[in-house]
């Protein structure tokens, strides 16, 4: 089977993660290079259908399989590292949909790896505050607080300029809130953001936190 990015195949849907599964869709946009025009690989057109699907899938997983703090921040460090080692397919991946030089498709795996580095560590800091109350009588001996809660599931679209790491700014923080997300990528450069998705798996994301629905702009 061709591959000019690792781990995707020229002639094959390769299919998104989403409600549960591996999902190929029955319809198909094809992924060009914007250098040469080669045939790249295809992803699922998707449907608004799909994204309402999607969004609710995430809402229960939230719901069934909530993220501790140590959680997020443990999956965020195994996402760094796994970025680290897998660089070299990222930039490639990169370099061939965006048709960006290899050095400068290097420099933005390496800054997606600071980005999930910066996430975790304020995923250990999301902890509330507490507020004395004694400033009038009445608040004698007694104390407030805050609790941080997840705010929900987050809809993230992003742009085909910089395909990893304006995705994993989006992702990171999202993970780190302990956020599921339903990602939109540009449709030029779908394959960064499928990589990520597998990467995020293999680091411990639970099925749900992160769904991607492929399609074009006016119909996702």
């Amino acid at each position: 089977m061709e591959q000019l990015i690792p781990g995707i195949q020229v002639t094959e849907v390769t299919p998104v993660p989403l409600c549960g599964e591996l999902t190929a869709g029955a319809a198909v946009i094809e992924v060009h290079s914007p250098f040469d025009g080669a045939l790249l690989g295809q992803v699922p057109a998707l449907t608004a259908a799909d994204v309402d699907a999607g969004v609710a899938y995430a809402r229960k997983s939230m719901e069934e399989r909530p993220l501790a703090q140590w959680q997020r921040a443990e999956i965020l460090d195994r996402a760094a590292l796994l970025m680290a080692e897998r660089r070299d397919d990222f930039a490639i991946a990169i370099a061939r949909e965006s048709a960006k030089p290899i050095k400068t498709a290097r420099g933005e795996a390496d800054r997606a790896i600071a980005t999930f580095q910066f996430s975790s560590a304020v995923a250990r800091t999301l902890t509330g505050d507490t507020v004395p109350l004694e400033a009038a009588a009445v608040g004698g001996g007694k104390i407030g607080f805050t609790l941080r809660v997840p705010v929900g599931v987050v809809g993230a679209i992003s742009p085909f300029n910089f395909p990893l790491n304006l995705v994993v700014h989006k992702v990171g923080p999202a993970i780190a809130a302990g956020c599921a997300v339903v990602l939109k990528p540009a449709s030029q450069t779908p394959f960064s953001s499928i990589l990520l998705a597998r990467l995020l798996a293999d680091a411990g994301l639970p099925d749900g936190y992160l769904q991607i629905v492929t399609g074009s702009g006016g119909t996702v």
